[in-house]
């Protein structure tokens, strides 16, 4: 592309695109008509030799070359905006409406403060959480079905180069039964006693094994799983009401009001660390508003270096 002969108001089109994954709604955003947005797709497929955009379901996906194109883009609009634009984000004013992929343990930590937070700053916006599917949960945020993602990352798939993270906190495992159960009587459980007991686990969408399992057969150790459900909080129940004990993430920073009834005790073996993350696609590096809510998420969830 020859910067002399290059038409600049094609990169608001491309902006639009990537950050809306959609013609119709990028269309909308620059006041324009479909068929105009259309055409300067037309125009950018021309001068970068490239489809850039390709559609999937309802939407369009950015090509490789369009996601190495919006990094260094994506930095100079930002900078071209915030020069040039008086306005700026007026979390008071605003009426966004965002949504979060995350699991219900994640979500019981994350929503209460966030909530408590945004009623004050931004008691007009509004938080939505959707499922998180673990596994591939890069491809909600592709498709645009969420603003972000809280999670952990599944490391044997490969980081997309679009997927954006910070490092939020890190929870340790411990192992949770009843208080009246009887291995609950002792400061510390057995190994052996721990992996014949009866176990739940919570097993989310996409993941066909808790990831405590996955730990155990890399040290050729299995434990007497008998249960798995879908949520933290059916684990908990189940728990609770039960003689199955569970392994499930625990934080002593965010420490919910959920145990009551239960017993936490240190698990046997100690696992590797989890990081849970903030994702976000790279798309919404010039959203003012994705800046300031991924900013106050980092302020409430962020852990201390």
């Amino acid at each position: 592309m020859n910067y002399r002969s290059a038409d600049l108001n094609l990169l608001k089109v491309f902006e639009a695109l990537m950050t809306e994954g959609n013609v119709t709604r990028a269309a909308r955003k620059l006041s324009l008509t479909q068929p105009t947005v259309s055409n300067a797709l037309r125009r950018l497929r021309e001068t970068f030799d490239d489809p850039l955009f390709v559609r999937s379901g309802a939407g369009v996906n950015p090509t490789r070359r369009a996601i190495d194109l919006w990094e260094p883009l994506s930095q100079s609009l930002h900078a071209i905006r915030g020069t040039l634009d008086v306005e700026r984000f007026d979390a008071l004013r605003s009426t966004a409406s965002l949504s979060i992929a995350m699991s219900d343990y994640v979500s019981s930590i994350v929503v209460p403060r966030l909530a408590a937070k945004l009623s004050k700053a931004a008691p007009s916006m509004q938080i939505h959480a959707i499922p998180n599917t673990l596994v591939d949960f890069d491809k909600v945020l592709a498709d645009n079905k969420a603003d972000f993602a809280i999670s952990v990352y599944n490391e044997e798939v490969q980081r997309p180069a679009f997927l954006k993270s910070r490092a939020l906190w890190s929870p340790d495992f411990v192992c949770v039964l009843r208080t009246g159960h009887p291995l609950a009587r002792a400061d510390k459980i057995p190994l052996k006693k721990f992996l014949a007991a009866r176990h739940v686990d919570v097993s989310l969408v996409g993941k066909t094994m808790p990831t405590y399992d996955l730990f155990l057969h890399s040290r050729g150790l299995q434990r007497n799983l008998v249960a798995t459900v879908n949520h933290y909080h059916a684990a908990y129940e189940v728990v609770r009401r039960s003689d199955l004990i569970a392994v499930l993430p625990w934080s002593e920073r965010f420490e919910p009001a959920r145990v009551a009834g239960l017993r936490r005790m240190p698990v046997p073996l100690e696992a590797p660390p989890r990081i849970i993350e903030l994702f976000w696609h790279q798309r919404h590096e010039t959203s003012a508003l994705h800046q300031w809510l991924k900013n106050m998420l980092l302020a409430l969830f962020e852990q201390p270096s």
